[in-house]
């Protein structure tokens, strides 16, 4: 029995308590989503950008879905607080795949701003809904066809024309339930013309003895002179997969930026898929990892410049340690007629021991002649010359490599744009690296909304 089976069963035999819970913008593309995945089957592990993920043995288990929208019991407020300054009014939350509010979170936000639930956005705002739910995100994309057929809900960022908002909105995952559990996830983020926004999206898993499946989808639609920057950051347990797909369509002169974070995980595989649609656009792809134990992480990127004038940036850097396996597997393809792109892509990868492994695989395909484009690929232990160096200044060997391994992660972090979460994500890289546990729990207490 394929994996997918027991989803396209579960669907079938129960659409009406799935289009119940979902809402027209939603349940319109199940039908579509459901035929392509009734002909799917899923590429085996070492297929093409495939090499180290097995997507049928992360889709085997019999994970609930809570296609009833049963409230678990998340306590979110109890549990999660963010001890970011300046960071923790503007809170939002998937609570598995609930949408919920933090009490006083709309407190600040300027006129034109809105955030809301995807199924409330839709009723409110249909012709808009219409037009962007569902419009770059490739159904074609197993992970996408099979978000599309469960999703029930979700969460819109949208800015209106001109619209600026300097403080990052954050948008808190959740997972927590006494059995394994599907969470279907889905975010819309729209900014109109020279809007500009920033979004802070945290997971972290509540019970680490469940397994748990994050399956996410993302649209990101940055109209002409639009700035929007997306930061991701996962601390979830050794039980939880993460299947995230982000999309993203540029107009003229706009500017977009995401930056994956992984600091605990399980299985993990984070997809962007990128284009433009305007002249003149930048893009940047940022990522970090550090994988101890068993965990594994995989990135896929596709980038595609069709205009001329458009600027791609990516830069990926994993730690990888134990038995724990990185991949890194990117494509920037520049067609004719794109003059002018400049793209430069990047992975970089220090091994701690003998049976980690990491694979890297950066790609490009140049069909027009006036382009700056390169890319590069390092995979390494850590310099054996600065440890001695270190060491000569009176630090002892494991305070060297704790040092070296934090310099080596200091780029991607001082490449985000929120001042207040650079910091602190200095000092959770910090932790990680000297092996203290996830400290979400230990934050303060705040009211949640909708507990």
């Amino acid at each position: 029995m394929d994996s997918l089976d027991q989803y396209i069963s579960l669907y079938r035999d129960n659409k009406a308590l799935v289009d119940q819970g979902g809402c027209p913008l939603l349940n319109r593309l199940r039908p579509e989503a459901f035929e392509i995945l009734e002909h799917t089957q899923l590429p085996p592990k070492g297929a093409e950008n495939y090499e180290t993920i097995d997507l049928s043995k992360l889709l085997a288990p019999d994970f609930g879905v809570n296609l009833a929208r049963v409230n678990i019991d998340v306590n979110a407020g109890a549990a999660f607080h963010c001890g970011v300054p300046n960071m923790t009014r503007a809170m939002f939350f998937f609570r598995n795949d609930l949408y919920a509010e933090a009490a006083g979170c709309r407190e600040g936000l300027p006129p034109g701003l809105y955030v809301g639930s995807l199924k409330s956005f839709s009723y409110e705002y249909p012709e808009l809904a219409a037009k962007y739910y569902g419009q770059i995100a490739d159904i074609r994309n197993p992970l996408v066809a099979l978000n599309t057929l469960l999703c029930q809900d979700g969460i819109v960022i949208w800015a209106k024309e001109g619209v600026k908002f300097d403080k990052p909105i954050q948008i808190v995952g959740i997972l927590e339930n006494g059995m394994p559990l599907m969470s279907v996830r889905r975010l819309l983020i729209i900014a109109e013309k020279n809007a500009e926004l920033k979004v802070l999206a945290c997971d972290h898993t509540q019970n680490d003895s469940v397994e748990f499946l994050n399956l996410q989808t993302t649209e990101i639609y940055a109209a002409p002179g639009a700035s929007v920057e997306l930061v991701e950051m996962e601390e979830s347990s050794e039980q939880t997969s993460r299947l995230s797909c982000v999309y993203s369509s540029q107009g003229a002169n706009s500017d977009v930026s995401a930056v994956g974070v992984t600091l605990f995980n399980g299985v993990t595989r984070n997809e962007y898929h990128c284009g433009f649609q305007g002249e003149n656009a930048r893009l940047r792809l940022t990522g970090m990892a550090i994988e101890d134990l068993n965990r594994q992480i995989d990135t896929y990127s596709l980038v595609e410049h069709s205009l001329p004038g458009c600027h791609t940036e990516e830069l990926f850097k994993y730690v990888v340690d134990d038995h724990a396996t990185g991949n890194f597997n990117g494509l920037i393809r520049v067609e004719k007629g794109a003059s002018k792109t400049e793209a430069y892509q990047n992975s970089r990868n220090i091994i701690g021991s003998d049976g980690a492994r990491v694979y890297s695989k950066p790609t490009l395909e140049i069909y027009d002649d006036d382009v700056k484009c390169s890319h590069g690929c390092a995979i390494g232990q850590l310099d054996e010359k600065q440890i001695f160096y270190m060491r000569t200044r009176g630090l002892s060997e494991a305070e060297a490599r704790f040092l070296l391994k934090q310099a080596f992660m200091a780029d991607v972090i001082e490449s985000i744009s929120m001042p207040d979460f650079r910091q602190r994500l200095h000092s959770l890289v910090e932790r990680r690296f000297a092996g203290e546990s996830r400290d979400c729990t230990s934050c303060k207490k705040f009211v949640c909304k909708n507990d």
